[in-house]
């Protein structure tokens, strides 16, 4: 039998209450690999279809949500990071191509910040990412995908300050 979502809620919040901080977020993160590799919680709760954006629960607690995400085609971000909260991305089908960020600059004065990128590595199904508050990083799709996404507040009513890639190769002569 498939888990629920109100199981996995229940799982994820009892993590957090028990071990507060990077250990309570790790555990949330083996948890959603967990949900993952259960195909009837995939197909119950991020199926075809489902939107880009789709918030499935908010912790009233802790305020941590839990999203699913689908996107039909070619997609890519700029560097983000999720302010003072901390995401989760774990990939439910096909690969997303995400980027570490190295921040040489935080946005300021209504200018953007400025990030170097430091290495690139390949989702599959199954595969679940913690990023801290702070750490940049960008997605990449070059086709459909699925995914189930934990943020630790829900970034609706977060404003997000703009990151740019800059690349500090020598210039060829």
């Amino acid at each position: 039998m498939s888990i629920t979502l109100e199981q996995f809620a229940a799982q994820c919040h009892d993590a957090i209450k028990s071990s507060p901080g990077t250990a309570g977020r790790e555990k949330v993160r083996e948890l959603v690999r967990a949900a993952l590799a259960d195909a009837g919680f995939v197909a119950t709760y991020i199926p075809e279809g489902t939107p880009e954006r789709k918030v499935l629960y908010e912790d009233p607690e802790f305020g941590f949500t839990i999203l699913a995400h689908a996107y039909e085609g070619a997609k890519s971000s700029k560097p983000h990071d999720h302010g003072t909260s901390w995401a989760i991305y774990g990939q439910a089908a096909g690969e997303t191509i995400m980027t570490d960020w190295e921040c040489l600059e935080r946005p300021h004065d209504g200018a953007p910040g400025k990030a170097k990128a430091i290495r690139d590595y390949v989702m599959k199904p199954g595969d679940a990412y913690l990023y801290e508050p702070g750490v940049l990083h960008s997605p990449e799709r070059k086709a459909a995908t699925r995914l189930l996404r934990i943020e630790g507040m829900n970034m609706d009513r977060v404003k997000r300050l703009p990151y740019e890639a800059v690349d500090l190769r020598p210039a060829a002569e």
